[in-house]
């Protein structure tokens, strides 16, 4: 994840190297969505990069980016004489 100046980007990368066959008893397929390909996304919140999650489960990719915590404010006192 970097930082640019508008929000936060998160690039994904990936490749696959092989395709894959598939063989039945009446059929014969093979995929062949191969090679290396990548996706940006740009978020519109701050993200906590301490708290961020990715985990691929059945060929999906799930990135969890959770909210960063923004500064509460703080009361001042200002004596006046």
């Amino acid at each position: 994840m970097s930082q640019p100046p508008y929000g936060w980007s998160l690039q994904v990368t990936a490749s696959t190297k092989v395709p894959r066959v598939e063989k039945g008893k009446r059929f014969h397929r093979i995929e062949r969505s191969y090679g290396t390909f990548a996706r940006s996304f740009t978020t519109p919140e701050e993200v906590a990069e301490d708290k961020l999650k990715a985990e691929f489960k059945d060929g999906m990719l799930f990135v969890h980016l959770p909210k960063a915590e923004r500064p509460k404010p703080k009361a001042v006192e200002i004596k006046v004489d």
